[in-house]
């Protein structure tokens, strides 16, 4: 890439920062406004953790200056706001789980059984299967290490701008699914289903027992502490497994022999949602439709403001008069 397109993922960087920042506005105004509370020691760790890497970024091209390595940079920085970005993602969407808005699951379950997928026959299909089980359980672990991976592997590459545009997509996408799921609260299939999760032996039922476990907690008010280590994906509609494996195939796509990989594994985790994060089929959809209009909105977006991505080249390890500095 030229000079262009690091100044370009530079103002990105600086942009990306709003969405964060606006996030945590309202986790900071839903705790001192409500009976929600903090547990401060992990909470503080992970907030202590990812502004460390902020400031090693920011650090370096104040000491480099002109010949400070943009990879080193955009990496160590994307990684940071990161890791901001899930420690106040994961509290909002408990708090967003106390509208009073009634639970939807038997709507959503009616869905999927007008378009002819229901979700305890998929279910008995895989408990029948177990070694298909155990590979879903694997694939729907994979949607943690993506979120550092991808700020590593875009800046080794010299994808400078699309690892913001990631990050800005990714941002607006948090912020979509978890306004939704206000409004469309569920647990999942088998409360839907009126079924215990022991009636499927042969599923991994850990993450359902943690979602449910915690909604009702949520609901009735006896769940109030958010330790930031014992949060549960509890965000039924619209999925954002589904949505965050939308988002990881189009940032990994264009690097050459992992796009391929990306891809795979995260058609992977799609397959897994409806069965061990027991969502509904309506809900991998609308996971879908939410990360390809964030991803969609977000390239808009910066066309409009005339920060659009290049064309991609290679980049130079060094990058001279960076234009960083006032």
């Amino acid at each position: 890439m030229v000079d262009t397109d690091a100044k370009t993922a530079w103002q990105l960087f600086h942009l990306n920062w709003l969405p964060i920042i606006g996030m945590g506005s309202l986790l900071a105004l839903a705790i001192l406004f409500t009976d929600f509370a903090l547990e401060p020691i992990a909470f503080g760790v992970a907030i202590a953790i990812a502004m460390s890497f902020v400031a090693i970024a920011y650090r370096h091209w104040l000491i480099r200056d002109e010949l400070a390595d943009p990879k080193l940079f955009f990496s160590l920085g994307a990684i940071g706001q990161v890791i901001l970005t899930c420690a106040i993602v994961g509290p909002l969407s408990y708090i967003a789980c106390t509208s009073e808005w009634p639970l939807q699951d038997q709507a959503l379950l009616a869905i999927d059984r007008a378009l002819g997928m229901d979700p305890e026959t998929i279910a008995r299909f895989v408990n029948d299967h177990p070694w298909l089980a155990t590979v879903l359980v694997r694939g729907y672990g994979l949607i943690k290490w993506p979120l550092l991976l991808i700020p590593i592997v875009l800046a080794l590459t010299g994808r400078f701008v699309r690892l913001q545009t990631f990050m800005l997509a990714m941002s607006l996408a948090l912020a979509i699914t978890i306004a939704i799921s206000a409004f469309v609260p569920a647990i999942g299939t088998f409360y839907g289903l009126h079924l215990p999760a022991a009636h499927f032996p042969n599923i991994n039922t850990v993450m359902y027992a943690g979602q449910l476990r915690d909604i009702l907690s949520l609901r009735d008010g006896s769940l109030r502490e958010l330790g930031l280590l014992k949060l549960s994906g509890i965000v039924s509609f619209p999925s954002f497994h589904a949505a965050s494996a939308v988002l990881y195939m189009w940032a990994l796509w264009p690097v050459r022999r992992v796009g391929g990989v990306a891809i795979a594994l995260n058609l992977l985790m799609i397959a897994a949602t409806p069965v061990i994060g027991a969502h509904y089929m309506v809900d991998v959809f609308g996971g879908i439709a939410v990360a390809a209009a964030s991803i969609w909105g977000t390239c808009r977006y910066l066309e409009w403001l005339g920060l659009s991505q290049p064309a991609t080249q290679a980049s130079p390890i060094l990058l001279p008069n960076l234009g960083m500095k006032s």
